[in-house]
């Protein structure tokens, strides 16, 4: 048993708040632990902070991590959590991804008072996504629809878009649900047509590598399908270099010992998308990736995400 609260750190979203919280009751489910026992430290990140450009232009989806991170790394926090899609493919010397929750729905959701599904929008439709392998999948089935930058947190798009500002946003499901939003929803769009992010509906764990006290305590709540699915995912990411400056979409599942994975990667305009499947023994996650992201990456060829 613990002698002092184990200190959560999180950016203060409602969203990342509503993992912190899933994330301590998990803890106190498996410990039988009371909330007095956790102490959630709020922390607030650059990203949190650079509303009025993509977060391509100003450094990635390091600035959703780094001030965090950096607590971690000082002692000021115990473990950290974080949305997987948010995760850089490569962290900070002493810490690691240690444990995953169950992965939720990977669905991303079209939500707009205008249409029901994507493909229903009027001709020259407005649709908001800071995404851009939204935005670059958005442009591919639909051409006509003049897409704009849309950042802020799940609330402030969501009231964008009841004022007017765009005719129609992309959000992903997990999100939504783990909000009390999922009856926001439109439609679904459906993963054969619109592959997710990589990590899309995860929540993962970061702690200093080696803590053994911190480890014992996540060892009950850790998910070990999500990790081999987030293994795959992250290795394919990790061969393209994959950050918020490049469109790729990738999503594994894993199924009697065999794990499935479909990748791809688009020109910003949508106006070229290369994509491949892959299989193989759960026990290759890693080396699954690897490959797919190599082969897409020559598929590609050098400038394929030039803009």
């Amino acid at each position: 048993m613990q002698s002092k609260p184990l200190r959560i750190g999180t950016r203060g979203s409602a969203l990342a708040l509503a993992q912190a919280h899933e994330t301590r009751s998990r803890l106190m489910a498996a410990h039988g632990l009371a909330e007095a026992d956790f102490e959630i430290v709020v922390i607030k990140t650059s990203g949190d902070q650079i509303l009025d450009r993509p977060l391509s232009e100003a450094g990635g989806k390091g600035l959703f991590t780094k001030e965090i991170e950096e607590a971690l790394l000082d002692g000021r926090i115990d473990i950290a959590v974080h949305s997987s899609k948010d995760m850089p493919t490569h962290l900070p010397d002493g810490l690691a991804l240690t444990a995953f929750l169950p992965r939720e729905d990977v669905r991303d959701a079209f939500i707009s008072p205008r249409a029901k599904r994507l493909e229903d929008l009027p001709q020259g439709a407005v649709v908001g996504s800071s995404s851009l392998r939204r935005q670059a999948m958005i442009k591919r089935l639909r051409p006509d629809i003049e897409v704009v930058m849309y950042r802020g947190n799940v609330q402030t798009r969501l009231k964008k878009l009841e004022e007017g500002q765009v005719d129609a946003t992309l959000l992903a499901y997990a999100g939504l649900r783990r909000l009390g939003l999922a009856d926001v929803v439109t439609s679904l769009l459906d993963t054969d047509t619109f592959l997710p992010a990589v990590g899309q509906g995860a929540i993962c764990i970061e702690s200093r590598a080696g803590d053994a006290p911190v480890l014992a305590m996540l060892a009950p709540i850790h998910h070990h399908e999500t990790e081999l699915r987030l293994t795959c995912e992250r290795a394919f990411l990790a061969e393209l270099d994959g950050s918020c400056r490049t469109p790729i979409g990738g999503l594994a599942t894993v199924e009697g010992g065999r794990l499935s994975f479909r990748g791809l990667i688009l020109k910003p305009d949508g106006s070229e998308l290369h994509e491949l499947t892959r299989e193989g023994p759960v026990e290759a996650a890693e080396a699954i990736g690897r490959e797919a992201g190599r082969h897409l990456k020559a598929l590609g060829g050098p400038g394929f995400f030039a803009v």
